[in-house]
């Protein structure tokens, strides 16, 4: 902290013990150790705490980039889970207009060719889902009609 020499303590010590006096002394040195060590105690506290508000704040940070990231993901997937339900909709929308077709010509006359491609003209493009990404790529299990189950990957 100081830098101080012995030589100078050897000169302080030596004032003090003519100022101050041999019978008083000791009682004087007791108390400025006891003074010095309050300050150390004091000093080491005041830095612990000042490093624990440090690694607080720090918690706080990682705590709210944490929390940034997840909400980021979190709308991120409920972007793509629109896509999905609107692209679901629509893929819906067609079968219901095909079984509808087929279903006003069940027991007159099959649907013809020109009628399928009627069909198939209405519809849109099929739009491609952008499920790409490696990491959002779930593996799902389908329903089929006749009860069994198969893999269908996105």
């Amino acid at each position: 902290m100081f830098d101080i020499g012995f030589s100078e303590l050897l000169v302080i010590g030596v004032v003090a013990l003519i100022v101050i006096g041999p019978e008083r002394l000791p009682r004087v040195a007791r108390t400025v150790g006891h003074l010095y060590g309050r300050m150390q105690r004091y000093v080491t506290s005041v830095k612990s705490d000042i490093s624990r508000e440090i690694q607080l704040d720090e918690l706080r940070r990682a705590g709210e980039t944490l929390k940034s990231s997840v909400e980021s993901a979190a709308s991120g997937v409920e972007q793509q889970a629109t896509v999905v339900d609107d692209y679901l909709r629509k893929e819906t929308g067609n079968v219901t207009r095909v079984m509808e077709a087929m279903g006003t010509t069940e027991g007159e006359r099959p649907v013809t060719a020109p009628a399928m491609q009627q069909l198939v003209e209405e519809q849109a493009p099929q739009q491609s889902l952008p499920l790409d990404d490696p990491i959002a790529a779930p593996t799902t299990v389908v329903e089929t009609a006749h009860g069994t189950s198969g893999d269908k990957s996105s």
